[in-house]
């Protein structure tokens, strides 16, 4: 089946609407943005413009080299300015949010101290090293910062030294698709000396994220989930912690000089110090090309559309009887267009495989690499609705560049359909 565009928010001013028009196959509602989502036009010209010049970077003199470099590095200045990077911020191509907070583990000062809530994505709990604090997950936005606020303050009880300590925080569930009070926890982090990581996969796609004015050191992100699906993400955030860290990945371009003896290298500092190996250029380029167009659309007026969509699409899932919303905070926290959500009395994998089958709709099931948010959420929606006969996993609808209310509507009504 040919591959066409999908109007993404009509309408549009005309200055945005080509580069933010997404790639889709006609017929099939992708409601499955939060996994990953479509390539954009943007994306897709930028590389399609690239591949004959395609070379090495920082490898060559050649003509063909020499693009590529110019190219890769305009990349990261884009993509830094887009995130709002300070001076002396690196900014660190990767493969995905999941390879960036990664690297940041493995860059952390001996005896750091990481605290996280439960309620965060795998990529946000699992890199961490052992002795990491844990906090419960919150009910509400504000009962989060006491919560860290508590914590912190715990920590550096009885210590004349200030420890490094780490909070890594989701800026927007992809459960939920709550937002979470980052520009709060950061005030809380500072005023006890620690930094603050923030896994910004879910909410970069939906809202502007600037890493200086939220007061944040760290921001992790993946192309994937910003329309540039061809394989890259970034860490961005403080360069002492990179540059004192080992690199991430041994290997050429990640040196500043090789000796004779085993082990006389001196590594790099800045970003190479990290990106080891030949670095992904297209996907660094892909990634910039949808930040100038993100840069240059008006975003309020995209955020105004999703959240119209998201509405009609909550209202109309309240309204079926058989389905049940998962929530963290509240049904008025702020958040994203994302939707997760069970229906009574079926197993969700196959209320998912029906969805495609008989209506061609792509929707997430299962508990979304986020296992203890994900079970606490459906225990508490069948307190929550009294019900006994919710299944042990969730759907979840997730919303973006391309969504129409027609694909909303056919949802709602495959749903209704259901036996």
């Amino acid at each position: 089946m040919p591959v066409t565009l999908v109007s993404p928010l009509p309408p549009l001013p005309a200055r945005t609407a080509r580069p933010l028009d997404v790639l889709g196959v006609p017929g099939q509602v992708n409601l499955d943005h939060a996994a990953s989502a479509p390539c954009a036009r943007a994306a897709a010209d930028a590389v399609a413009e690239l591949l004959p010049w395609y070379a090495s970077v920082h490898r060559g003199a050649g003509a063909l080299s020499r693009r590529c470099t110019l190219e890769y590095e305009r990349a990261r200045q884009t993509v830094g300015d887009f995130f709002g990077a300070r001076a002396g911020d690196h900014v660190v191509f990767t493969r995905n949010t999941t390879d960036a907070l990664n690297l940041l583990a493995r860059a952390l000062p001996p005896g750091t101290t990481v605290v996280t809530f439960a309620g965060e994505h795998h990529a946000n709990l699992l890199p961490w090293p052992r002795g990491s604090v844990r906090l419960p997950v919150p009910a509400a936005a504000g009962e989060a910062v006491r919560a860290l606020d508590a914590a912190l303050t715990e920590l550096r009880r009885g210590t004349r030294a200030d420890p490094p300590v780490l909070v890594a925080v989701t800026g927007a569930s992809n459960v939920t698709g709550e937002r979470w009070p980052v520009a709060e926890l950061a005030l809380v982090a500072r005023r006890h000396g620690a930094r603050i990581a923030v896994d910004a996969a879910q909410l970069a796609p939906h809202a502007p994220v600037d890493v200086a004015a939220l007061g944040v050191d760290y921001l992790a992100a993946s192309g994937h989930k910003l329309y540039a699906p061809f394989g890259a993400g970034v860490l961005l955030g403080r360069g002492d912690w990179l540059d004192a860290a080992p690199p991430y990945l041994a290997g050429g371009g990640a040196t500043s000089h090789v000796g004779a003896a085993t082990h006389e290298v001196r590594w790099a500092t800045g970003p190479a110090r990290h990106e080891g190996g030949t670095p992904n250029l297209l996907g660094a380029v892909a990634l910039a090309a949808v930040c100038a167009a993100l840069a240059d659309a008006d975003r309020a007026e995209l955020h105004a559309h999703e959240q119209a969509l998201l509405a009609r699409l909550r209202d109309g899932l309240a309204a079926l009887p058989h389905a049940v919303e998962l929530r963290t905070f509240g049904p008025d926290a702020p958040r994203v267009g994302i939707v997760s959500f069970v229906v009574a009395g079926r197993d969700s994998a196959e209320v998912a495989a029906e969805l495609a089958a008989r209506h061609d709709i792509g929707v997430r099931d299962g508990l979304f690499c986020a296992h203890p948010l994900a079970r606490r959420l459906l225990a508490e929606a069948a307190a929550r609705s009294g019900r006994a006969d919710l299944p042990p996993t969730a759907l979840r609808a997730s919303l973006g560049l391309g969504s129409t209310t027609d694909d909303v509507d056919r949802l709602l009504a495959a749903l209704a359909e259901l036996p």
